[in-house]
């Protein structure tokens, strides 16, 4: 991202992010909630990826690829939730050209990241179920660690295009964004000039990415749900969709919210509606998914029991 560049033709030097404005008594509120939220997100996640770490049992293509998407959740989270808790307690409310573009930069690289992990999670899935004596020829230790590098750096390697075209737009003034991070669309409209072509790349990479990746994870989900009804055994379909049902829901929280931020119409979206879904994808959402993988899955509540010495309840949900 050739930042220096821009520097040169660009009268802003800084951004001024402001959040939730109020008064000083609830910010402090503020902080204080996200700060839990913050701490149980790390914790919950962290716990996850010890327990796939540290207990044999829980070495399969499935675990090692949910322990590497809760260390991604990790990373997700930690792009903007310290400086949303800096902000809180700061007046100026800052942030430099340089640091509001790579936060937007590793924000939307680790969410494109998420999206692929959930492809690649369907996948596995797919196969488990689906092709059950193929599956252990197939999902080999060589695929399953392709597939979660590529899973890591995909987002990375694509989102650089666009941070690099709304980071090249002319900034001139104001420099004030009505939100607690540094969001493409905002950015684009503080632009001095109306770039279409920026604009178009930008809108077209996010439908193609969505659509790209929910249709996978759809058409993966249901070639499994037809071959769980098709099992004679009703054990096995209760234990299949408690599986299945863990990784929907996952599903549905980080499409369903993405969805409604960057597919419907913006018009229909006030300014303080998409800072709220906007918290809800990327502070909400990372917090959910330890709690819906541990509560659902009877292994990873006994895995999490050894690994922490902890009683965890483990009647059926």
């Amino acid at each position: 991202m050739n930042v220096s560049g821009t520097e040169t033709t660009n009268s802003v030097s800084h951004f001024i992010l402001v959040g939730f404005p109020s008064s000083p008594e609830m910010q402090l509120l503020y902080f204080g909630l996200f700060s839990v939220v913050y701490t149980l997100t790390l914790m919950g996640n962290t716990a996850i990826v010890c327990a796939v770490r540290w207990e044999r049992r829980l070495h399969t293509p499935m675990y090692i690829l949910l322990g590497n998407f809760s260390l991604l959740e990790i990373c997700y989270v930690t792009t903007t939730v310290p400086n949303m808790l800096a902000n809180f307690l700061s007046s100026s409310k800052s942030i430099s050209f340089v640091n509001c573009f790579a936060q937007f930069y590793f924000f939307f690289s680790l969410g494109c990241d998420e999206g692929f992990f959930l492809c690649i999670m369907a996948f596995d899935r797919y196969l488990a179920i689906c092709r059950p004596l193929h599956y252990p020829r197939i999902m080999t230790k060589q695929l399953y660690t392709g597939l979660a590098i590529f899973g890591w750096s995909c987002g990375f390697v694509l989102f650089l295009t666009p941070v690099v075209l709304i980071s090249q737009l002319p900034y001139c003034g104001p420099n004030t964004i009505n939100h607690f991070m540094c969001d493409p669309a905002p950015l684009m409209m503080l632009s001095c000039s109306e770039d279409i072509t920026t604009q178009f790349i930008y809108s077209t990479f996010n439908a193609v990415f969505m659509i790209g990746t929910f249709l996978f994870v759809l058409c993966s989900y249901a070639l499994v749900i037809v071959a769980v009804l098709r099992m004679p055994s009703a054990a096995g379909k209760r234990k299949a969709f408690s599986t299945c049902a863990s990784h929907l829901a996952v599903v549905i929280l980080f499409f369903g919210s993405i969805t409604v931020m960057y597919v419907s119409p913006r018009s229909g979206h006030p300014v303080q509606v998409q800072k709220i879904v906007t918290l809800f994808y990327s502070v909400i959402t990372p917090l959910c998914n330890p709690l819906i993988y541990s509560l659902r899955n009877k292994e990873m509540k006994t895995a999490l029991r050894k690994v922490f010495r902890t009683e965890i309840p483990a009647h059926k949900i």
